[in-house]
């Protein structure tokens, strides 16, 4: 089974618009595609606003454990706060009998030095609910999707979470491509994206830092030794800019698979929850999008 990652350099060039559109054109057009999604932005997930899901199954997604600190086993000795190099563990109140310390679960980053230095095993290491995972029905195939709680980290780890059921379910299901509408830039969770991609698309826009962002990500999935491609999105609103990008990708002999024009169709669809060839089949961006898909389909 193969796996198509769309991602970019920056949020909001057109990712989830257009990983919408491969899933109705996957179900929906000729040749038809057996193919399962994953939603591998948890941090800001959205795929599921223009696909309609159905949840069918919830899961908790645990991530790191916070140190506590037992105040009637703790004897105020201060190595706890002196071994954390995060300023998590807090000191006795100024005034007062308390002699206790306590922890800034805010602050502290789970790397258990406290735990392990307390000679009196006051400090115990708890696990942090950080979000859920999500597996869904739609119109158009499955959908495995997550959202992490606000402040909480893992994405990265929840990225991968995500992926590994969506491919289980895929491959038990007999779907024959898995299309993961991937996280901006190129931290943690756009690595556990790309990881085991047999092609990445990358979408660009012509914008001042469209140049910039784009070598990013080309950077991450060149290490990796995946296959890369890109397409421009709006790209008609700075064709200087399209041109220098395309410019850009020709020195660096990277196919660009096609270039979408700006269309009000898209922002409509949007508002309406439906894949913009869904909405508006016949608009500019839908037919261009149609065929980027059919450049795609050769190499999935």
């Amino acid at each position: 089974m193969k796996q198509l990652v769309i991602v970019s350099g920056k949020g909001g060039t057109g990712k989830t618009s257009l990983v919408a559109s491969f899933a109705h054109l996957a179900s929906h057009h000729s040749p038809r595609v057996r193919a399962a999604f994953a939603d591998a932005d948890v941090d800001a997930a959205n795929l599921e606003l223009v696909l309609a899901p159905d949840r069918r199954e919830s899961h908790e997604f645990w991530g790191k454990s916070v140190a506590e600190i037992d105040p009637h086993r703790c004897e105020g000795c201060g190595i706890c706060h002196n071994v954390c190099r995060f300023d998590a563990v807090l000191g006795p109140p100024a005034q007062g009998d308390s002699i206790f310390y306590r922890v800034d679960p805010l602050a502290c980053e789970g790397c258990a030095a406290c735990f392990y230095q307390c000679p009196v095993q006051a400090i115990r290491m708890v696990p942090q609910l950080a979000g859920q995972w999500f597996y869904s029905e739609t119109p158009y195939g499955p959908l495995f999707h997550a959202a992490l709680r606000p402040a909480q980290e893992n994405s990265g780890k929840l990225v991968s979470l995500v992926k590994q059921q969506a491919l289980r379910h895929a491959e038990n299901a007999g779907y024959n491509l898995l299309i993961v509408d991937g996280p901006p830039g190129i931290g943690c969770p756009a690595i556990s994206a790309v990881s085991g991609a047999d092609l990445v698309l990358i979408v660009a826009e012509p914008s001042v830092a469209g140049i910039h962002d784009l070598h990013l990500v080309l950077e991450l999935t060149m290490h990796f030794h995946i296959l890369t491609l890109v397409c421009l999105n709006k790209a008609d609103i700075h064709p200087q800019g399209a041109a220098q990008i395309e410019s850009f990708c020709a020195e660096h002999d990277i196919e660009v698979v096609g270039s979408i024009p700006f269309d009000p169709s898209v922002s409509e669809a949007i508002t309406r929850g439906l894949p913009v060839t869904v909405f508006r089949p016949s608009s500019p961006a839908s037919q261009h999008i149609e065929r980027i898909w059919q450049r795609l389909l050769p190499m999935l």
